[in-house]
């Protein structure tokens, strides 16, 4: 195989790395949003006041797109392409994990959500929770980045 196709291969993880994370933020923040936008007819039906803060859950998942952009430049920014398949594998399966983290980091923000608007009260432990499912897209990211060396 020369050594354009072992390149462009490569680069396809990257780009796998970055779109699939992104599908991931995009339902992540669907999910949440479809939460927080129920939790807000809620409060207006009840003439109580709407809480903007549930954004935050709403905006959390978005962060897996950026760390999905950062791994593929890593793996286009690469000075040999010589191990492609495990840049290719590593670009696809870092995706994926960092999709489902924005994925269930989303769900997770729905439960916030609709516990905050319905209380008022725990945004820290809330947070906390947010941040737990954001600690995985962390540590993957890092790891893959390591695979790379």
């Amino acid at each position: 195989m020369d050594a354009t196709m072992m390149k462009a291969l490569a680069e396809a993880g990257g780009v796998a790395a970055l779109c699939l994370a992104a599908i991931g933020s995009g339902v992540g923040a669907g999910v949440a949003g479809m939460s927080a936008a129920g939790c807000w007819k809620k409060c207006y039906a009840q003439n109580k006041a709407a809480p903007f803060i549930l954004v935050v859950f709403i905006g959390a998942p978005l962060s897996q797109t950026i760390y999905g952009m950062i791994l593929m430049n890593a793996i286009r920014n690469a000075q040999s392409f010589v191990s492609w398949p495990a840049m290719m594998m590593t670009g696809i399966l870092g995706g994926i994990a960092l999709g489902v983290s924005a994925w269930y980091q989303g769900k997770a923000g729905a439960a916030c959500a609709d516990a905050q608007a319905e209380t008022g009260q725990g945004f820290g432990n809330y947070l906390m929770t947010i941040g737990i499912v954001e600690t995985v897209a962390l540590f993957v990211l890092v790891f893959s980045l390591g695979t790379l060396k």
